[in-house]
């Protein structure tokens, strides 16, 4: 994808703007609910115009770079500068808008070359004349298949090398030509038919995730992809260890070293009396009964530069679902490349990356946990739960809007006593239930909203400290809370048509806002202050080990290749944890107040920036980079302020709201 910068938090001193703020939704005053609607550029709104700049021509494409590679459809977009406000565009022969600083934002029909060139050519009115031949790199495709019979080896899954438990199906999805008949030959000649089955066209994920369009997800129907299971069968050559480079000493790792079982398998395609043949890519070894017990560790190097937690999916290339100490123990089910699939419960699974998972020694019993009494300790700034544990197994903490579930995996209960340990006004009530026969669920009830939390193991207990919300003063909701301001990028970042780059825009809104902020009664830490690159993991590590009391992450937006920009730009917010919709709501609504932008509503996003628990945190996407007047705004201190003071009055909202 290619970023035109996540739009971002911006706080800063007040601005003239108008008195009574234009829904820019509805389009009318809320002063004068019966005026006339105004229709206004969506993507112009409140903001700043643009300083016309004149001077002579100096052709530059931003985007795409000479290093980049698109990857989209037949149309996507180019930007760049003319170096003059009074000049005027074409590029392969079709006119594009220059704005008044020489800014210029095109929607192209793309050539269907692997590489593409660009005809620029810039004139002004005093006959001077500039063009530039650009060459552009397009992601390589697979060719359509031509023929009758085809099969498309690319898309063979699963392949590569495949740990899988000999009693249980696997399965098998190959592309081919319609209406043949589709299957798989063993090397012991055993036949494996697949079905066909009815599917879409691939949407690209840019334009599923971001396209307000949604005449551009509808693609034709096509009966071109095959399934089928496969169980019990060991294919190709030993893909070696589930873990680890020897396979001495690793029983879980045996298969039948046959022939026939380690000879490669056939996709055939038949049609008549015409048939094709490809290879499977795919060593495929069989797990034996015993039990193979792993255990979390993602610093196997020693370093000590990580944030000692492995992450779980729910399946290979998924999002992060599960966040596991280092020290959790699990029982391994099963592996795909790098990928290695961990039995949570009987009915739950999760894939870790194998680099994260060590074997323990052979004999080692399976993962199963005893869950013994707790016990409630109230504290100054949290409430701690102490969950005494056989061993350390996988869990998830799930929050409403007051109360935490800890959600125990491959564990029974054994709780005698659920100890409040004095009174304490943050914890109303305590509750546990065997919710199958190896999950354990502990369910904690709040007298507020939740505000954060945190888990971790001592020895083999799990600490759950549960957060108590700050006091916030009705006349001053900001006085005495710690807020961690974090500027987005650099590295990375997106860049505008006149080259003011993401984190530079972030950076001068983040400070304005540190200045409203600080004149609210807040203490303010800032991520970064100058234009020195800052790793991503330390920023949220920094706002959790402050104890700050809310995170906020300015970021200005991008699209990726074959979104038109023009239809799909506006004001958009991200959270990740529920105790903070709240924030995002009311800064969402502030920032589309103040900038007039389009609404492009709040969203839960796993972002790095929005994930701690201790606190709530926002990520805000106020402009996007390739827009010629929003890059202008965002130079500009004009438009500086107007971000700056959208997230500064979200702040103070979502304050007040949870004052009620």
């Amino acid at each position: 994808m290619r970023r035109i910068s996540f739009l971002a938090l911006l706080l800063l001193f007040p601005l003239a703007v108008p008195a009574t703020p234009v829904n820019a939704q509805q389009g009318k005053s809320r002063a004068t609910p019966a005026r006339k609607p105004v229709v206004r550029d969506s993507s112009v709104g409140f903001l700043p115009p643009i300083a016309k700049q004149v001077g002579p021509l100096d052709l530059r494409v931003v985007y795409p770079s000479s290093t980049d590679v698109v990857s989209a459809g037949d149309r996507s977009f180019v930007l760049g500068s003319t170096g003059s406000g009074d000049a005027g565009l074409t590029i392969n022969g079709d006119s594009v808008r220059v704005w008044p600083n020489g800014a210029f934002l095109a929607w192209l029909p793309l050539p269907s070359d692997s590489v593409m060139q660009f005809q620029l050519v810039a004139h002004r009115p005093n006959g001077e004349r500039d063009s530039l031949s650009y060459p552009v790199r397009r992601a390589r495709r697979a060719p359509p298949p031509t023929g009758a019979l085809w099969i498309d080896s690319t898309s063979l899954t699963p392949r590569g090398r495949v740990w899988w438990p000999s009693e249980e199906y696997l399965r098998v999805s190959v592309r081919a030509a319609e209406g043949a008949d589709v299957r798989v030959r063993l090397a012991d000649g055993t036949v494996i038919p697949l079905a066909a089955s009815v599917g879409f066209d691939e949407v690209p994920w840019g334009i599923r995730a971001f396209d307000r369009d949604t005449a551009n997800l509808q693609r034709p129907t096509r009966a071109d992809r095959y399934v089928g299971v496969i169980r019990g069968r060991a294919i190709g050559a030993d893909p070696g260890p589930l873990l680890g480079a020897d396979v001495t000493g690793c029983p879980r790792c045996r298969r039948r070293a046959t022939a026939v079982d380690t000879a490669a398998a056939i996709v055939e395609a038949i049609k008549g009396a015409d048939t094709v043949r490809v290879r499977w890519p795919l060593n495929l070894a069989l797990l034996d009964s015993l039990p193979a017990v792993v255990e979390f560790n993602d610093d196997t190097a020693g370093k000590g530069d990580t944030d000692r937690l492995t992450i779980g999916r729910t399946a290979p290339g998924a999002t992060y679902n599960w966040f596991w100490p280092t020290g959790t123990r699990a029982n391994a089910s099963g592996r795909m490349n790098g990928d290695l699939r961990i039995r949570l419960s009987g009915t739950s699974a999760a894939w870790v990356p194998a680099a994260d998972a060590y074997l323990l020694p052979a004999g080692t019993p399976p993962v199963a946990a005893s869950v013994g009494s707790v016990t409630l300790s109230p504290g100054g700034d949290r409430a701690t739960l102490r969950i005494p544990m056989s061993e350390r197994v996988p869990y998830q903490v799930t929050e409403s809007d007051s109360a935490l579930t800890l959600r125990l995996f491959g564990a029974v209960g054994d709780l005698d006593w659920m100890r409040y340990g004095g009174a304490d006004p943050l914890v109303r009530q305590m509750q546990w239930q065997q919710a199958s026969a190896d999950e354990v669920t502990i369910t904690v009830l709040l007298s507020q909203a939740v505000w954060g939390y945190r888990t971790r193991w001592d020895r083999s207990d799990l600490i759950l400290e549960i957060r108590r919300p700050p006091r916030i003063n009705a006349q001053r909701p900001l006085r005495g809370l710690l807020v961690v301001v974090d500027p987005g990028h650099p590295p990375l970042g997106a860049m505008g048509p006149t080259g003011l780059t993401e984190a530079e825009a972030n950076l001068a809104i983040a400070l304005r806002l540190r200045a409203l902020l600080e004149q609210g009664g807040a203490r303010v830490v800032m991520t970064r202050t100058t234009g020195i690159p800052v790793d991503l993991a330390a920023r949220p590590k920094l706002a959790d080990s402050l104890g700050a009391d809310l995170l906020i992450s300015i970021h200005n937006n991008a699209l990726p290749d074959g979104v038109n920009p023009f239809t799909n730009n506006g004001t958009s917010v991200f959270y990740n944890q529920p105790r903070s919709i709240p924030l995002a709501r009311e800064t969402q609504r502030a920032l589309v107040r103040r900038l007039g932008l389009r609404d492009l509503g709040f969203g839960r996003g796993d972002l790095a920036l929005v994930r701690p628990t201790w606190m709530p945190a926002v990520l805000t996407e106020g402009m996007f980079m390739a827009i010629p007047e929003q890059e202008a705004a965002l130079r500009s201190p004009a438009g500086q302020r107007l971000y700056a003071q959208g997230v500064y009055e979200g702040v103070v909202a979502f304050l007040k709201w949870r004052m009620r």
